[in-house]
């Protein structure tokens, strides 16, 4: 009877378990950080800029009228809009590039044309860091962190920075973690998804500002995408392609857009 009685509860505790495991499962499985994409008065001058000025690397734009740059693997998309408006103030506050001796580019960047929102200085603890803003109303925040060069981080602003990570957890995955071990966020791939406070602010939505989405890859946009669908998150852009992409968009309780895209291997 003992040994029925052990059986028994084994049994219980072992299907509690599993639906515990089942129920912390995301919503989707992400490959990793794909991409963000700027709005600029003229793509294909700020894909110049950034080549020249930022580092990066030319790559051909997905669509006519439009323009593309590479740090590493994560693409930067670059679209026309006839009203710039900065990303300060949206959802999507800005986004972080990691340079050494990041003094000296400061002075380089301000040549080209940035305008210098704060100078750099010393986060304790963390590494030395700087705000600029580049022609085009984007704002970046450029770090000298030696664990990770390039494209580093995505900055939210938004009411409540931990339910907001855990709703990305929740629907996307990611790797919870604390960069250098005192700033709570999630990491795609190595890219940092960090979330601040707004106070009493109401951030506006990403979608009509310089930073309008990030965007996560993953190997089957529809699946994905219904999934999420299941799971109560909204739907703004049913899948769709464009030449070899697949991809389609989300949007956050906040307001920030996320797109899910798909590429063709090389």
């Amino acid at each position: 009877m003992n040994i029925m009685k052990q059986t028994a509860l084994f049994a219980v505790s072992f299907a509690l378990l599993a639906s515990a495991l089942h129920a912390a499962e995301p919503a989707i499985k992400t490959v990793g950080y794909d991409n963000v994409h700027i709005r600029v008065s003229d793509p294909e001058k700020a894909a110049e800029w950034y080549v020249k000025t930022l580092g990066a690397t030319p790559s051909p734009p997905p669509a006519p009228g439009t323009g593309q740059v590479l740090f590493g693997n994560v693409v930067v998309t670059i679209v026309r809009t006839p009203q710039v408006q900065p990303s300060a103030g949206s959802v999507i506050d800005h986004i972080g590039l990691s340079y050494p001796d990041i003094e000296a580019k400061i002075k380089d960047f301000e040549a080209n044309g940035a305008k210098v929102l704060s100078p750099p200085r010393d986060s304790p603890g963390i590494f030395k860091y700087a705000y600029i803003e580049d022609p085009w109303g984007v704002k970046i925040e450029i770090v000298d962190d030696s664990e990770r060069r390039g494209f580093h981080h995505v900055h939210l602003r938004v009411r409540d920075p931990q339910a907001t990570l855990a709703w990305y957890e929740e629907n996307f995955g990611g790797e919870r973690a604390k960069l250098r071990d005192r700033v709570d966020g999630l990491r795609y791939s190595g890219v940092w998804l960090l979330a601040a406070s707004s106070g009493a602010d109401t951030p506006a939505p990403s979608s009509d500002r310089a930073i309008q989405n990030i965007a996560l890859r993953v190997d089957d946009v529809d699946a994905a995408m219904s999934a999420l669908k299941a799971r109560g998150v909204k739907s703004v852009v049913e899948p769709r392609s464009l030449g070899t992409l697949r991809y389609g968009f989300v949007e956050d309780p906040n307001g920030v857009r996320v797109e899910l895209i798909s590429r063709a291997p090389n």
